[in-house]
């Protein structure tokens, strides 16, 4: 799976759950992600994914999580967290992901090639 933000193109590796099978089943699908906290963006999926949340700790530039059942999240930086995600899952080299995806809303394309 690609995730793509302006002309750079990043590799996805799903998590083997539901959840990451059910949001590769929506794509392709393009979001205007809001900017969170220096550390994220996010937005609202068109539909509901299976849920199943667990407390990671810390979070990691390159996550890619579902918060409750609709909100995707991507970290762009690497934190301590007490909130409860479900794993969908991470870019595979994220070293270039908080310079594209800037500390501004953006749009981000998820594509299965």
């Amino acid at each position: 799976m690609w995730m793509s933000v302006g002309n750079r193109r990043f590799a996805i590796i799903l998590a083997d759950n539901a959840a990451a099978r059910a949001f590769a089943a929506q794509l392709p699908l393009a979001l205007d992600m809001g900017e969170l906290n220096g550390n994220e963006k996010h937005a609202e999926l068109p539909q509901p994914l299976p849920a199943a949340p667990h407390r990671p700790g810390t979070l990691h530039a390159g996550d890619l999580m579902l918060y409750r059942t609709q909100t995707l999240v991507v970290f762009y930086a690497s934190f301590a967290s007490a909130y409860s995600y479900t794993r969908l899952g991470r870019v595979d080299d994220p070293a270039a992901l908080a310079r594209a995806l800037g500390r501004r809303d953006v749009r981000v394309a998820f594509s299965r090639d």
